[in-house]
């Protein structure tokens, strides 16, 4: 009997407001940034509130400005939930040792969704209805499911301008059955940026440096314009297109990669390394951002089954004897003296990858697991599109359920 579960998914849909919605959008983020400061303000004077005590304060505040019923009261009572998790987190980090300070103001810039729960909200006929704001036009690139129960639609407005509504659903899904014989190791590297232990490779597009003479010049720009001025807010935003851009291809990549390992594995084992650590190598620091590791981690996690092994000896272990071979950064080829394996270092390290996942759960491997031949030349994962892509936007990926 297939095992039934109701799960919660978001969609992601662009929205195109006219010239009024677009007016009406602008001022309930205002009205939203002036509660929020609001609240704080009364937090810093007065200590811990909870959520109801906010709720309170937001309705004396309608009395002294009746401008706020303008704007949808379940909307602006998620102002104050915002701000109970915040305070709730804060307490939890101070508990724990670290040194934290109080909420900070939301400032124009810094302020740039909204949510609509339970009510004031309807998708029909191509558009998105919202209560005190009116009928926005929603393209819909994917099809919701029609057991869908839509629970809530947070509004969304890019550094661009861009505005964005994400639906979140409950849908009825059947959990896939999970068999560890469809399991795979994955190395991320810099030069390739994953290393699978079936011995495909994929490698690094790294998004950034192609668009470093792009950011240069518009960086050039903005320095020379005065602050201020209207020629320099021009350049701002075309700064902050350059960096959307790269963003969307990075995004788009990790999305086709990590979907094509999803279809194809059940568990996937990814080395769990020390990001913060290695970035303190300012020779990679930048490519190690530009790359995307926990990103690609975070989303095979909710795609497939994902278990972070330990990374340590992976690289100087060997794969068939385990004898110890230490070798540089530079040093691309695992040559072992005691018997005589030679293949790229990052096959030998998802190789050792997967061997220590089988090992959590206690399961034989040495079947599961064939180590490639020195006169074999690893391939490219054949399937995966080319990451140069255009700056229109594009399906990520398919639906697949609940985690396929």
């Amino acid at each position: 009997m297939p095992i039934k579960s109701v799960v919660t998914r978001t969609y992601k849909f662009r929205l195109y407001p006219d010239h009024n919605q677009y007016k009406k959008l602008h001022k309930t983020l205002g009205a939203c940034r002036w509660v929020y400061n609001q609240m704080v303000e009364k937090i810093h004077k007065e200590g811990f509130q909870s959520r109801n005590d906010l709720n309170y304060f937001l309705t004396e505040l309608k009395e002294s400005e009746p401008w706020l019923y303008s704007c949808h009261s379940k909307m602006l009572q998620m102002v104050s939930t915002q701000i109970d998790g915040s305070q709730k987190s804060l307490k939890e980090l101070r508990k724990n040792g670290h040194n934290t300070g109080n909420l900070k103001f939301a400032r124009f810039s810094e302020y740039h969704t909204f949510t609509y729960n339970q009510s004031g909200f309807e998708i029909r006929n191509g558009f998105l209805h919202l209560s005190k704001i009116g009928k926005i036009k929603i393209i819909r690139h994917r099809t919701i499911p029609e057991n869908h129960s839509i629970k809530q639609v947070t509004i969304s407005k890019s550094k661009t301008g861009k505005w964005h509504a994400c639906v979140t659903c409950e849908i009825d899904a059947v959990l896939p059955k999970i068999s560890l014989a469809k399991s795979i190791g994955i190395d991320v590297g810099i030069k390739n940026f994953a290393y699978d232990s079936d011995g495909y490779q994929t490698p690094n597009p790294l998004n950034l440096q192609k668009m470093l003479k792009p950011l240069a010049r518009i960086q050039r720009k903005i320095s020379r314009r005065q602050k201020g001025s209207k020629n320099r807010a021009k350049a701002v935003r075309w700064y902050r297109i350059i960096h959307e851009r790269i963003r969307n291809r990075r995004r788009d990549f990790l999305h086709k990669l990590s979907t094509q390992y999803a279809k194809k594995y059940d568990v996937v084992f990814l080395e769990k390394l020390q990001k913060l650590n290695m970035v303190q190598n300012h020779s990679l620091a930048r490519n190690i951002m530009d790359s995307g590791w926990g990103t690609f981690g975070m989303m095979l996690d909710y795609k497939t089954i994902l278990v972070e092994v330990p990374a340590r000896n992976t690289t100087i272990q060997c794969s068939r004897c385990g004898k110890m071979v230490p070798k540089s950064l530079a040093v691309r080829t695992h040559r072992c003296d005691a018997c005589g394996l030679v293949l790229d270092r990052d096959h030998n390290s998802t190789i050792n990858i997967l061997k220590k996942g089988w090992n959590i759960f206690n399961l034989p491997h040495q079947a599961a697991i064939s180590v490639q031949s020195p006169s074999t030349v690893p391939q490219e994962l054949r399937e995966l599109t080319p990451v140069e892509i255009s700056t229109r936007s594009r399906k990520q990926e398919e639906a697949t359920g609940l985690v396929r």
